[in-house]
């Protein structure tokens, strides 16, 4: 059972309509300072959050209790003028917790009308996630006779067509930087990320690595996975024919 949260800055248009046309450089600022704070609030209760949009960000709560998110909600209106909703979901899959936490937010189902928190919470009951941790193989070369944005370029083709290919499985992509993704998976996820890297070798000409971890809480199933991502690197490493999938588990 995968709990996510989807935090979302409230108003966030009409306010920016507030600060005049020579607003940009300020938003920018605004928001990877609240990106930094929403991380570290969530990190510190063993949760992970994925930058979706500027204005909008999901974490990984497994685990959490509503007075857990009220607490962060507190700490985020000390540092911010802001206000954040909250929307709580959570399925046996990461889309379905998804849909969940969009459905608590649509039909106001408060859980917290004061902190604006929405949805459904499972809190500390059947904790257990999945995480595949992709990396784009040997890009350093490609960077010899590529340009920077020709990279960037291939980057985000393939975390369009990863996204694409994992939301028909049910899963939750995002792109963490560099050449690395992150995808919120379920207990299919080493089936899935075999089909994904024959994909991308295909269609792209992209060969990929996949660590996979599964762990009770989000910062527990991110640790295996890129332990399992380090694992393939020392295998390749060591002269040995490397494995394009490398799994570990709590469990």
């Amino acid at each position: 059972m995968v709990q996510l949260t989807i935090l979302k800055i409230a108003k966030y248009g009409p306010w920016t309509l507030s600060l005049g046309s020579d607003r940009e450089h300020q938003l920018q600022m605004l928001q990877a300072s609240l990106y930094k704070d929403v991380q570290k609030l969530f990190s510190e209760k063993n949760s992970l959050v994925f930058l979706n949009r500027a204005d909008e960000f999901f974490a990984i709560t497994n685990g959490l209790t509503l007075d857990d998110h009220v607490e962060i909600q507190k700490e985020l209106a000390k540092n911010f003028d802001l206000k954040l909703s909250m929307s709580i979901g959570f399925a046996k899959t990461p889309f379905e917790a998804n849909l969940k936490a969009h459905e608590g937010k649509k039909t106001e189902n408060f859980l917290n009308k004061e902190h604006n928190i929405y949805g459904f919470v499972n809190g500390k009951s059947e904790q257990k996630v999945t995480i595949i941790h992709f990396d784009v193989e040997n890009l350093t070369s490609k960077r010899q006779n590529t340009s920077p944005f020709e990279i960037s370029s291939m980057i985000f083709k393939l975390y369009s067509k990863m996204a694409e290919f994992f939301l028909g499985k049910n899963s939750l992509t995002f792109f963490m930087g560099g050449d690395n993704f992150m995808v919120v998976s379920d207990e299919s996820a080493s089936k899935h990320a075999k089909e994904f890297i024959a994909l991308a070798k295909k269609d792209l000409g992209v060969t990929l690595n996949g660590g996979i971890g599964t762990g009770k809480t989000a910062r527990e199933a991110v640790k295996l996975a890129t332990k399992s991502l380090d694992t393939i690197r020392q295998i390749r490493d060591s002269g040995k024919e490397k494995p394009e999938i490398y799994e570990l588990s709590c469990f």
